[in-house]
């Protein structure tokens, strides 16, 4: 008879093993760097004194697996990460409650853009953006009980739909740089500005792109100012004498320019990668930007911020694994 007792692993060892697994969920996040998250005052301890029991890093972690798997709301979420294998690979030392999540979604609305920035700027220094931005407006339609949404107009779709917008500045690899949560899919002037202003805090690019929604006047002249060239079709409206040109910027090309007509075949051909922009945003709806389940300005909101961020991560993975960053799927 063996004297021998059996022993259970520790803690450090079992972390050990599910650390050498290699799945989606511990690609999405080998490379990503989520500690700046404990600096945001939003997740310090609350005013009577009690700590967190889960560290934002893991929770943002856990939500951006749950979303990677199609999986959203509270009680799904909170059973999904109740599985042992996935909680240790988002690194909680035991599974957090649905009460956690919804505190963490709470406060993540809070700061959902400075997040998603902060991540852009993390990828920005290991993925190539490009020197071609786009930007444009797209619709997030959710149930018609959330009484914060209202009722719009798609110019594209020729249809009216129940929900908000989101105004997305994308660049190469379908990769979203920056990011407005608005009313609706159209996008007025102050918005744009904003955005873009986010856009060109990153990186600056050669050309910015956007569809006739976007032939502003401000807009045109703060790009022109960061020596970008604003590419939009020219809107002829409220005017009774319209200038002889498809593209806004043209106007000022001819005032400093006498090959209008080599400028007229470039513009023409960087206007035809719009496009590009819807399929960049197409990518965020199938990661579930187009999937709102949740009801209540701040819980889309931060479902949209969510998305995007997830988008960033999988953009990550595949870039460190050699796959295809334009893709919204990890290959193992």
């Amino acid at each position: 008879m063996s004297s021998s007792k059996s022993v259970l692993p520790s803690n450090d060892t079992v972390e050990q093993v599910f650390k050498a697994l290699e799945t989606e969920t511990t690609a999405l996040f080998e490379h990503l760097d989520l500690s700046f998250l404990k600096d945001l005052p939003v997740f310090a301890p609350d005013s009577r004194g009690r700590t967190r029991v889960h560290e934002p890093p893991e929770l943002l972690k856990g939500v951006l697996h749950c979303f990677y798997n199609d999986i959203y709301g509270l009680r799904p979420m909170a059973r999904e990460l109740r599985n042992e294998d996935v909680w240790r690979q988002c690194g909680f030392e035991r599974p957090p409650s649905r009460w956690t999540l919804s505190r963490f979604i709470t406060d993540f609305a809070l700061v959902a853009e400075d997040i998603f920035i902060k991540l852009v700027h993390e990828l920005a220094e290991q993925v190539p953006f490009g020197k071609l931005f786009r930007i444009d407006g797209t619709d997030i339609p959710v149930d018609q009980r959330d009484d914060d949404a209202s009722w719009n107009y798609d110019h594209s779709e020729d249809e009216y739909y129940y929900g908000y917008g989101c105004c997305v500045v994308t660049a190469a690899n379908n990769i979203p740089v920056a990011a407005a949560f608005t009313p609706a899919k159209k996008v007025d002037q102050e918005t744009a500005m904003r955005v873009t202003r986010d856009a060109l805090a990153v990186e600056i690019p050669r050309w910015m792109v956007g569809d006739s929604e976007f032939d502003m006047l401000e807009w045109h002249d703060y790009l022109l100012a960061q020596a970008v060239v604003p590419v939009a079709p020219y809107n002829p409206r409220n005017t009774d004498d319209p200038l002889e040109i498809e593209y806004r910027v043209e106007d000022q090309i001819k005032r400093h320019s006498d090959t209008v007509r080599l400028w007229q075949k470039q513009l023409d051909k960087t206007y035809d990668q719009r496009s590009r922009v819807e399929t960049a945003i197409g990518v965020c709806k199938d990661l579930g930007l187009g999937t709102s389940r949740v009801r209540g300005r701040v819980r889309v909101k931060a479902h949209v911020f969510l998305v995007l961020c997830l988008r960033l991560a999988v953009a990550l993975a595949n870039h460190h694994r050699g796959n295809d960053v334009a893709s919204p799927n990890i290959m193992l």
